[in-house]
């Protein structure tokens, strides 16, 4: 009996990805790495970047600093070192007309070699540059090279505006190029447009199907230049559906907490707030009392105060958290704060143990590593009452933890916890008031449309005596010059971080290691007390090396990340960063707020292992140009262009596939103002013209922000 032949159904954005021409199930399973799975996913997975294949060279046509395409054999490929730690993978190019190097640092050696074999055809673009050990002979550093196996479409790959995709380790760009072209020719009309018609019409916006197309393949008269700013108007239709959707999900999300018929209603300033007050050794800035004052008449309403509070690193958020949490204490109930690690947890735990130590407030620690007995004892007396607050990571919001009376749940960085996970404290208590924090600033304008469900409050204003933190760069070549410091440094009686992006070696990464730092400082500097701190080590035991830190026992601190938020040690006038470059600009600016805490000046040294790309010369810039935060940040959307800026995965958002926070303000305010005025006449969607955009707004938002409740 002959095999059976599948019958054929129509098309639908739903297909999965294995059955596309060029695909497989092989290559469908490293497809899912990009999170392409259906034939919509693809649709969807907006080029970054475009490159001008319309006119193709030779090699003796190069010119430096022109970027160019040219086809050329690989005649010769392999690594050396160069000093005694660098490598560089280098492959030989040559065509009819000439020969050329292309290098490449921070390689994945096995990767390299299986790509690039001796002999095989290749597609070569990017930037050459003069080579400064061979006078005016150019080279190429980490240019865009796809095999050429003669089996690519000359429609999609030359001749033309090309498109640049993500891509992940196992999949050539060529074929990614190839596999969505496909995708393109067959389903893109299939893309229905969800959006009413007056809304398209009133911005001047193409259909979506065309949209897509030219999103993904321009026309040929096509300005690059547009294209690589995201500014053609197929491109903004795309980015204004993303944003318009998310603006819906906000409003209905703001519009369920407003709804909320019944909170707790506290009274404010009770004798356990003024008792605080007066043990308090310092005074509170203007703008810490500008947000305590709107946080406290929140909590004297009978509607769960839903409130954001950002305030750059060392602004004093913990401190108005805190007095927030005593104004439950003092009407009978439990507060709660949630840290997104444990050392942030434990950090906040024992800086309000002493705070509440002459209070009688009973303050409860419960994180993931917390020992079964303990644990067990914990959550006894979080549940019967006996713990006033209680502190700790994602633990809190376990099905296992049961609070007496929960009044007020604080959120410390909120950008990497989910609104999902914000919901799940909230249920917790009987519609407890929240307060959320984050030292991640950005424009006020750009909190009220991301936070859209949240009041937002601000701390600009920095405690009095700070001094600025000086911040140098320094190449990898200076780094004896760099370690001098901390001997500086320590013997002013001072301490010092050394932060380190690696706990160990990898394959695939030759970076500075936290353990191998470590081990070098201790050779290098016998008589200094140096401890090693990273996520592999024990709760118990790294609690023991912070307080040993911040008892100034342990005079310089060898760490990951690990340190970069809630760490207090007002003595540490040092931080230097290894491997800089491969840092965040917000996250190098999170680090650098571990200093500058005391009265004594203090230094950030970035140490840049080079080449650097464009966008880590850009980061490390803004780093020694400023240390606002709110420069910081509008510097980092910039830089990083379409992304996860916010962590937008932690929280609750979709991942921002094409829009840019910084870039698109003006499409956002308008596709803001665009859902406000639809929602006005139309709270539900319940019409047979908008069914295609509730539908839509399901699909994308539902799981995310729990819309099924609220539509």
């Amino acid at each position: 009996m002959g095999k059976e032949t599948p019958q054929k159904t129509s098309p639908s954005l739903e297909d999965p990805l294995q059955f596309i021409k060029g695909v497989g199930p092989k290559k469908a399973e490293v497809l899912k790495r990009l999170n392409l799975e259906s034939v919509k996913d693809c649709l969807f997975h907006i080029p970054f970047r475009y490159e001008d294949r319309s006119k193709t060279g030779t090699i003796s046509t190069l010119e430096a600093g022109e970027h160019t395409s040219f086809s050329a054999e690989i005649t010769a490929a392999g690594s050396y070192f160069i000093g005694r730690r660098r490598r560089v993978f280098e492959i030989a190019l040559q065509d009819e007309t000439g020969a050329i190097r292309a290098k490449y640092y921070q390689f994945n050696a096995t990767y390299m070699k299986d790509k690039f074999k001796i002999g095989a055809r290749v597609i070569v673009s990017g930037k050459p540059h003069p080579n400064r050990r061979a006078g005016s002979r150019l080279e190429l550093v980490h240019p865009n090279v796809e095999i050429d196996d003669g089996s690519q479409n000359p429609s999609v790959e030359t001749g033309r505006i090309v498109p640049v995709y993500q891509t992940t380790e196992g999949l050539h760009l060529k074929s990614l190029r190839s596999i969505i072209h496909n995708v393109i020719e067959i389903y893109s009309d299939l893309a229905e447009d969800f959006m009413p018609q007056d809304i398209i019409e009133r911005n001047g916006y193409p259909p979506l199907s065309q949209a897509i197309r030219e999103t993904h393949f321009p026309n040929e008269n096509s300005s690059l230049d547009a294209l690589n700013r995201f500014k053609t108007l197929v491109q903004e239709r795309i980015v204004f559906d993303e944003l318009f959707l998310i603006q819906l999900a906000l409003f209905y999300k703001r519009k369920q907490t407003k709804n909320v018929p019944k909170g707790i209603k506290l009274k404010t300033r009770g004798t356990l707030i003024k008792q605080f007050m007066q043990e308090l050794a310092f005074e509170l800035t203007n703008a810490q009392t500008k947000v305590l004052a709107s946080i406290m008449n929140d909590l004297e309403k009978p509607v769960p105060m839903n409130r954001l509070i950002q305030g750059d690193v060392g602004s004093g958020k913990t401190i108005v958290a805190l007095i927030a949490l005593l104004t439950a204490v003092d009407n009978s109930y439990q507060g709660a704060l949630m840290a997104p690690t444990e050392i942030l947890a434990e950090q906040h735990f024992h800086s309000l143990s002493n705070d509440c130590a002459k209070l009688g407030i009973n303050v409860e620690l419960i994180t993931g590593s917390l020992p079964s007995k303990e644990k067990k004892q914990a959550l006894e007396r979080v549940r019967e009452g006996i713990s006033h607050i209680v502190v700790g990571t994602h633990a809190l919001i376990q099905k296992e933890i049961q609070f007496d009376r929960l009044g007020i749940a604080v959120i410390d960085e909120q950008h990497r916890f989910g609104v999902l996970q914000r919901e799940a404290l909230n249920k917790k208590g009987t519609a407890p008031h929240i307060l959320v924090m984050t030292a991640t600033p950005i424009p006020r304008s750009l909190a009220l449309t991301i936070y859209g469900d949240l009041d937002v409050s601000l701390i600009d204003e920095l405690p009095p005596g700070r001094k600025p933190i000086k911040t140098q760069v320094y190449s990898e070549n200076k780094r004896d010059e760099v370690y001098n410091f901390v001997a500086k440094e320590i013997s002013k009686g001072r301490q010092a971080y050394i932060v380190c992006p690696l706990i160990e070696e990898t394959e695939k990464m030759d970076l500075k290691t936290a353990t191998e730092t470590y081990e070098y400082l201790k050779e290098r500097f016998p008589e200094i007390n140096i401890g090693l701190v990273h996520g592999k080590i024990k709760s118990a035991e790294r609690r023991q090396i912070m307080a040993e830190f911040k008892e100034g026992k342990i005079q310089a601190l060898v760490a990951t990340t690990v340190i970069e938020v809630g760490v207090h040690v007002p003595n540490s006038t040092l931080m230097i960063v290894e491997h800089a470059e491969r840092f965040g600009l917000s996250q190098l600016h999170q680090l650098r707020g571990r200093i500058g805490r005391g009265t004594h000046a203090s230094h950030c040294l970035l140490v840049a292992y080079y080449p650097l790309s464009d966008e880590g010369k850009a980061r490390l810039e803004a780093m020694r140009e400023s240390q606002d935060g709110f420069y910081i940040a509008e510097k980092d959307l910039e830089i990083r262009g379409p992304g996860d800026f916010l962590g937008t995965r932690q929280s609750g958002l979709p991942d921002l596939k094409v829009a840019n926070l910084v870039r698109d303000i003006k499409i956002l305010e308008i596709a803001r103002k665009e859902a406000e005025d639809l929602l006005q006449n139309h709270p539900n969607l319940n019409t047979p013209e908008l069914s295609k955009l509730k539908n839509e707004l399901l699909s994308q938002m539902s799981d995310r922000m729990n819309l099924m409740d609220i539509i």
